[in-house]
């Protein structure tokens, strides 16, 4: 669709649905415990790569695609991923597990929707906000 003219474009390849991120980390350990704790995803099948890395499911699908790096990008590097999101509900009880586990989040409003966002870091400082219905809050 073309912003602008809000008009579609013709032969076109619709876009069915989000897949998956992909998240580089020289902490490969850490990430996928912390996923598996705070997000409930577990590690699954993945292909024979020549690199380490996790695929961390959610049900039957491969939501994080985790690559092992040996390099720490916390201090700057290319990352251009600014965030990626999750919808839930259980809003109390993923506070309370975010305060069990010590992970610093912020609940915050979405202007003009009905949408309370979770927003908080994952051990690399890559930011995930998971979002509610504000009806929860």
């Amino acid at each position: 669709m073309d912003r602008r003219s809000g008009r579609c474009y013709q032969g076109v390849m619709p876009v069915l649905a989000f897949d998956h991120v992909n998240v580089r980390t020289p902490n490969l350990e850490a990430m996928i415990a912390f996923y598996g704790r705070v997000l409930g995803m577990h590690p699954g099948r993945r292909p024979d790569f020549d690199f380490p890395g996790a695929w961390l499911y959610l049900g039957d699908q491969a939501l994080v695609h985790l690559v092992g790096i040996d390099q720490d990008l916390r201090g700057g590097g290319t990352i251009t991923l600014e965030h990626f999101a999750l919808r839930a509900t259980g809003l109390a009880e993923f506070r309370d597990l975010l305060e069990a586990e010590g992970v610093a989040h912020s609940v915050d409003t979405v202007p003009g929707f009905p949408v309370l966002q979770v927003n908080f870091r994952d051990p690399d400082g890559n930011h995930i906000h998971v979002d509610f219905d504000a009806a929860e809050g």
